[in-house]
């Protein structure tokens, strides 16, 4: 059941991103061009409703559905490690027109080219898994 309850709610998630144009390369390629607010919004409005979330959770001690801690640790300082994982994301992103939820999103809708795109993306994250522990972290 609880696998289906996911179902449901990224399909939800899926037709919010298309109908907002958050998965449309135009918007994108306006963003990376400086040309439009559009996605610089959306982006924007996730950030602001994660990190309200993150503080009631936080405040209010909100404990998951199976009823243990909640966990939520810092993250490790490091400027070059996220300097580095940015522009490579960056990038990425630029050259294929979406980052990794437009990307199934894309998929969903027909534009089957995409799957090339996830393939390259699944492939990518199969090569790190593998060399995870010979990289400076």
């Amino acid at each position: 059941m609880r696998y289906i309850t996911y179902l449901v709610i990224g399909i939800f998630f899926g037709i919010i991103m298309f109908k907002s144009e958050a998965a449309s390369w135009f918007r994108i390629y306006e963003m990376f061009q400086f040309g439009n607010f559009h996605m610089y919004g959306i982006i924007g409005s996730a950030l602001v409703l994660g990190i309200i979330g993150i503080q009631i959770i936080k405040r209010k001690n909100i404990k998951p559905i199976d009823g243990s801690k909640m966990s939520l640790n810092s993250k490790e300082k490091s400027v070059t490690r996220y300097l580095i994982g940015g522009i490579i994301f960056g990038l990425g992103w630029a050259l294929a027109g979406a980052c990794p939820g437009p990307m199934y999103v894309l998929a969903g809708a027909g534009y089957l080219s995409i799957i090339i795109v996830i393939f390259g993306a699944l492939a990518g994250t199969f090569l790190y898994g593998l060399v995870k522990d010979k990289l400076p972290h």
